[in-house]
Parts: C-alpha cells; structure tokens; sequence
C-alpha cells in the first residue's frame, strides 16, 4: 500500500478543519433561511467564484478528463464541450445577471416569477421541483459511490478489515469508504450552510493548486529528461479535420480500440453537433443544482455575473495542469502501470494508477485531500441545493409559510438528513438501479433544453408549455436508447430536441397565455431580450421612458470572444507543461486580446442591478 501514516495525518487534519468550520459558522447560519441557504447574500463574487469551481473539480470529471487527454491528445479540449463547458460564458456574459435580477431563492421559485403563482402556473413548478429534486439524489448517489471506488484504490479493504469489530463484505467496501467521507461532508454543510460550504471549498481549492503545480513540474522534468513523448503523429496537434487521424497501432494498439469504442468519428461531424447542443444548452440557463444556487447567494446582479467570470478564470488553468501532468508520466511509464481489469485496459484508472505509483508520500496526501474535498464540495452544494427546495418550494410554500426561523432550523436539520440517507440507500443499491438512475440524469437533461431555452425568450410560453415540453422530451429520451441502439447519444439528441420543442409550442399555443401583469413584472424585473413585443408594447403603454434590453448583438459577441478567451486559457496550460514554447505563447497572446475586449466590451458595460 503506498499511501503512509503521514498521508492519513493530511487527511485526517483536512477533516478536522472542515468539521471545525461548520461549528465556527452554526449561528450565523440559523439566522434565516437566506443566512442557511444563500449565505445571508453576503459572500464576495470571488469566493463564490472559488467555491463554484472548486465543487467542479470533481473526482469523476477529472479521471474522464485525464483518460481522454491520454486517448485523444490536445484535441480532448474539445471533448469537454460535450458538457457543455461554455455554458459559463453564456452565465457570464448575461443569464447569470437576469437569474439574480428575480432574487429568488431557488429555481422552483424562479418558475413563480415567470409563470405566476395561480393555479395554471403549478405544472412548471412541481416540474422544476422533481426534476431538481431526482438530479441532486442522483449525483449524490453515484458522487458516494465513485468516492468509495476512489478510495478504495489507494486503501485496500485487506488493510482495513482487521482493525474493525463488524465484517464488512468486500463488495461493499467502497460503500464504507462512501459513508464515512458523506459523514463528515453532511456534518459541515448541515450545520453552516452555505457559508460553510464556501470556506471548505476555499481551503480545497488553496490544496489542488498547490497540488496541481507540482504535479505538472514532476512531468515537465520527467518530459525534459525523456525529451519526447510517445505518441502518433497529431496527438500534440490541437486542430482536427473530418476524421481524427490519431493511428496508435506502433505504440498502445489497445487505445484504437478506445476510439473505436468512443464512436466520437467522424470527428468533425461530432464537434459540430456537439458544439450546436452545448449552445442552446447553455441558452437554456444553469440546471436547478448548486451551480445556481452559487449564482442566487451573489450580492448583485454585477457580481452574479462576476462570480461566474471567475471560475472560469480559476478553475480551468489549475485543473489542466493536473490533468497533462498526469497525463505525461501516464504516457512515459505506462508500461510500469496496472490499469488493466479483467485483462481489459481501462484508461479511466491512469489517474490513480499514477498518484499511486508515482507521487511521494505526503504530497499523495494532500492529492487525495484535493481530490476528496472535490467530492465534499460538490455534494456539499448539491446537499444544499436539494435542502433548499424541499425547504423553500415545499415545506414552507405548502405545510407551512408562517414557519419561525427556529422552526426552519430545526427543519432544516431534518430534510438534510432524510436527503442524505436517501442518496446513501441509493448508493447501496448502485448495482441494481444504475442503469435506471442513467437514463433518469439523461433524460431529464434530454428534457431540459427546449422548455427552458423558450421561459427566457418568448412571451407566450407557459407553465403548461414548460410541463409538456419536459415531459413530452423526457419521455423521447427514455426510449431512444432502446429505439438506437450503439449509437452515441449525442446523434439522437436532435430527434429529442425536437420532440420536446413540438411538446412546449404545442402546450403553449392550445392553453391561454400566462397573467399580463406577471409577464409585464417579469418582463420590467429581469429585462431578458428575445420575443417580447406584446409585453414591451403593455409596458411602454403604462411607462413610456422604459428602455427594453437592445444588447443581444452585444451579448452573442461577448459569448464568442468569451469562448476564445476559456479555450485559450484551457490550452496555455497543456502547451505550457508539453513544453511547445510557440504554442503556448500563440495562447497566450489570444487570451491577451480576448481578455482586453472583454475589458472594453463586457465588464465597463456590466449593470449594477
């Protein structure tokens, strides 16, 4: 085993300290129900920037990362679009500004701002609010169990087992692992918040930069002494063409298998529905999880939209230099690795495979800190996000509304752990509800886009339109995998699409529009652009000085630039640690120009409120 007792001090001290923080904040977060779940709107952009993008550096996400960036090269940038990753230019740019101009607690109470609070506007609430509710369970559940798994590479059960009192199967090892680590997350975050929450992920972040710049210097001293990778032609090569042209049968033959088994070919095609999904993807605004609640506990509507500049700017030069460094001694000592599972190569085990074999004792410990508290934080938020609108949509909206704030405490308390035992007891049952719980994640996301890109843009969508565009894409997304069989699901996704854009028209159109004056307070409040000319027209009749937003033109430019900028500073960092001096300066120098537009463009033209 070559994780040490000073490695177990590391991470028991990190344990300690955010235990300590949740009893340090435990008063100030039962002042109210704002203080507990948004952090009383007190929070700095940039800590709430920090926070957002340390619980993205999750242990899932990074291990994908780092068996793509092996498999695909510097062309795996791209890859992550899949997500999609620009959807925080998009929040940057402008959405993060109109979500907070509502200031409201949740999603699900967003959906009253927009659809009213009468008895037609219902069907978008409780939609927004199971669907909110079943994708929180679900990354709690399978962010628990690929803990587990995390762990259990580094801390065989065999070295376990014998220092306890029960048995434990051995199957069920990683669920133990699980369980102590959630432990210790719901115990921070049920006692302080979202104040809690934010400082845990501070120190996190403050480790996995330490971490992820001496991790990209040992491989920059490894590659300087090799003095080449071995790789084929085009892996160093960030641009592609129609086809991926990546040939490793001379060096890993296994790894054509990957791509072949990836169904990422032809290439060009792929990025190019890729990258028309992640558009109207992030058109569609945040998904209702810890991502907003981050950008509702801003002060502003200005530091909304700062607060998601920020992790961008965090977030992606620190996790990159981990993923290449990685990467590169992934490729010079592959031989010496154990990735293989049932004498099948697994790439998505080179990360633990080489902090295992590689990284010296002590800094082993701070990588699993990092890594651990990447999980701590996004269940954290998570945690938060679901306590929020089971307090916020349910308990209070319907058993009730006259609630004290010791009475929301202690209810607080309650959901919180009802929550979590829910995501364990699903953690529990991974086996046999995995598949399950897959299409339930891919099929509300199947289902999210169209309804939710329209509640921003047109005036005559309404909550029956959200309800039937949900469910009518929901249900489209359930059966297309068994309809397409092997085929990648990004190449369905347009069918699903407009299945469910069919569904919100249709819903719309053959119900009566939404109250006039909630779209008019709606309309004055939140100020989106879009097709809004009967509103506008109701508006100006009663306040004829009132200026509508004109900035689309403006916007979309800001997003362009924007996206240059967050892919420019994605590649500094790998040209950086591969050791491509003109590359890297290339990159450079775009994210220069780009920041300096911006500068002119967006941030001197960023409203106060």
């Amino acid at each position: 085993m070559k994780i040490k007792p000073i490695d177990f001090l590391v991470i028991i001290a990190y344990l300690v300290l955010v235990t300590v923080i949740g009893i340090i904040l435990k008063k100030q977060a039962q002042k109210s129900k704002n203080d507990y779940m948004l952090g009383g709107r007190s929070m700095p952009f940039w800590m709430l920037g920090i926070s957002n993008a340390s619980g993205m550096f999750d242990i899932s996400g990074t291990v994908w990362m780092v068996s793509i960036m092996f498999v695909y090269g510097v062309k795996s940038i791209w890859l992550p679009w899949l997500w999609p990753v620009f959807n925080q230019i998009f929040m940057m740019v402008y959405l993060s500004v109109w979500l907070r101009r509502s200031n409201v607690s949740t999603g699900a109470e967003w959906m009253l701002t927009r659809f009213g609070n009468k008895k037609d506007a219902l069907p978008s609430h409780k939609a927004i609010i199971a669907f909110a509710l079943l994708s929180c369970l679900g990354f709690m559940a399978y962010g628990f169990i690929g803990l587990g798994k995390f762990i259990e590479i580094f801390i065989p059960w065999h070295f376990v087992q014998p220092y306890l009192s029960f048995r434990i199967p051995s199957d069920y090892a990683a669920h133990f692992y699980g369980v102590i680590f959630t432990l210790f997350t719901v115990f921070y975050s049920l006692l302080g918040g979202m104040k809690s929450i934010v400082w845990a992920d501070m120190i996190h972040y403050a480790i996995m930069v330490f971490v992820s710049v001496i991790i990209a210097v040992i491989a920059m001293m490894a590659l300087h002494n090799a003095q080449a990778l071995p790789v084929p032609v085009g892996w160093n090569n960030i641009f592609f063409g129609k086809e991926l042209n990546l040939d490793w049968s001379t060096r890993i033959p296994e790894v054509n298998e990957k791509i072949r088994a990836n169904g990422f070919s032809p290439f060009g095609y792929f990025f190019a529905l890729m990258t028309a999904k992640g558009i109207l993807a992030s058109l569609a605004g945040p998904i209702p999880s810890y991502d907003m609640q981050k950008i509702l506990s801003a002060r502003t509507p200005r530091e909304a939209a700062l607060m998601s500049m920020i992790v961008n700017v965090v977030l992606l030069p620190t996790r990159y230099l981990l993923i290449i460094g990685v990467t590169i001694l992934g490729l010079l000592f592959y031989k010496d690795l154990n990735i293989s599972i049932a004498d099948k190569k697994d790439f998505e085990r080179i990360l633990p495979a080489v902090l295992n074999t590689y990284i010296p004792s002590g800094l082993l410990g701070l990588v699993l800190v990092g890594l651990m508290g990447a999980f701590m934080g996004t269940f954290a938020g998570t945690f938060n996000a679901a306590q929020a609108y089971l307090m916020n949509d349910i308990y209070l909206k319907s058993f009730n509304p006259k609630a004290s704030n010791k009475q929301i405490s202690r209810m607080n308390y309650l959901l919180g752990l009802v929550v979590v035992t829910i995501s364990i007891l699903l953690g529990f049952l991974a086996k046999d509800v995995n598949t399950i719980l897959q299409w339930i994640v891919s099929a509300l996301f199947g289902g999210y886009i169209a309804s939710n890109v329209l509640k921003w843009h047109w005036w005559r969508f309404n909550s029956s339109g959200f309800f039937w565009g949900m469910l009518s894409g929901i249900i489209c997304a359930l059966a297309a995998p068994y309809i397409f069989q092997g085929t990648v699901p990004l190449f369905y996704f347009p069918i699903i699409l407009l299945i469910s854009t069919v569904g919100a028209v249709a819903g719309s159109l053959l119900t009566p529009p939404t109250d006039f004056e909630t779209l008019k307070n709606f309309y004055k409040t939140v100020r989106p652009w879009g097709f809004w000319g009967p509103v506008l027209a109701a508006v100006k009749a009663e306040d004829p000085l009132f200026s509508p937003n004109q900035n689309f033109k403006w916007d979309m430019f800001n997003v362009l630039i924007g996206t240059a900028a967050q892919t420019s500073i994605t590649a500094l960092p790998v040209f950086l640690v591969l050791l491509m001096p003109t590359q890297t300066a290339i990159a450079a120098i775009i994210l220069a120009v780009s920041t300096l537009i911006l500068w002119k463009t967006w941030y001197q033209k960023l409203p106060d409120n």
